[in-house]
């Protein structure tokens, strides 16, 4: 089977991506809700994964991963280490501003995402997608600077926001090559391994305790490795088999919608103008940078 010509799914991607979009949409509220602090948040978050995950590596004995190349189980190592930095800034800048504000700047990834095949892969950006890329940088902009009137807190959680953004960006840059030729399951034993493996190394370097927390904050780890890991990250990495990236990018737009919806009917939080109007110009952006992008694609 290769990546060409792909089986049958056993079911429709496009609900897939539907469900994924769905469940990654409560990760700011469940981080939120949580009492850790943000590396152990991350670090059970990907450590639940793995242990979730590693058994149906387990029972095709690993050949998935035995398939890999070296250099294909180095870069899927990389791509990890990528992911638990991502997590890591961006639970922490939902200790520092809103969840309006965190939830839509990380949305900015796909712009970083072409950016980067660009400046990596050599990959043409058409102008009309970097008007677009343009428009949810202004975006950021306008949420950064009623932020930074509101105090350099938020504006430090934007910040931090942004590098998420960018950390995630890397992330997907290297699933999204390795997936053409690797298969899902050693894919993201490796990925989702060394991610827990450097959350596990940072969280013991800053002495984060490891123990004890409320079974509360256990069952918010759970939920966010099975619900909007395993549900949500993994399920986009195994859609990528089936339908164009660009599709996962522009569906992915969804996910700070919800994150709102959940912050305004569970913790209080209704976005302001300012940040409503930044989220306007970044959504509309998204949408001509992806489409744009994803119509280059097809023609090429």
């Amino acid at each position: 089977m290769t990546d060409h010509h792909p089986a049958k799914p056993w079911i429709n991607p496009y609900l897939a991506v539907l469900v994924g979009v769905f469940a990654v949409s409560f990760s700011a509220l469940f981080v939120r809700l949580a009492t850790a602090p943000p590396v152990i948040i991350a670090t059970y978050r990907l450590l639940f994964t793995f242990l979730l995950l590693a058994p149906l590596s387990a029972l095709e004995r690993f050949s998935g991963v035995r398939r890999m190349s070296w250099r294909q189980r180095g870069l899927a190592a990389a791509s990890g280490v990528f992911l638990a930095l991502h997590l890591v800034t961006w639970f922490i800048s939902l200790n520092y501003t809103s969840v309006a504000s965190s939830v839509v700047i990380v949305t900015i990834q796909p712009v970083f995402v072409v950016l980067g095949s660009w400046l990596f892969f050599s990959e043409k950006v058409p102008r009309l997608a970097l008007v677009g890329g343009g428009l949810a940088l202004l975006g950021s902009v306008v949420i950064g600077a009623g932020d930074f009137q509101a105090g350099m807190e938020a504006l430090w959680g934007d910040l931090l926001a942004l590098a998420a953004a960018i950390f995630v960006s890397g992330y997907l840059l290297i699933g999204r090559r390795l997936r053409a030729g690797v298969e899902i399951h050693g894919y993201t034993f490796v990925t989702y391994g060394a991610s827990s493996l450097v959350l596990v190394v940072a969280s013991a370097a800053t002495r984060a305790p490891f123990h004890p927390y409320p079974l509360r904050d256990w069952l918010l780890f759970l939920a966010l490795a099975a619900v909007c890991t395993v549900l949500g990250h993994t399920v986009f990495n195994w859609v990528l088999r089936y339908v164009q990236a660009s599709v996962v990018s522009v569906s992915i737009l969804g996910e700070p919608i919800g994150a709102i919806i959940w912050a305004s009917l569970f913790l209080g939080e209704n976005p302001t103008p300012r940040q409503l109007a930044g989220g306007a110009f970044i959504f509309s952006g998204l949408f001509l940078f992806t489409r744009v992008t994803a119509r280059q694609k097809s023609v090429s």
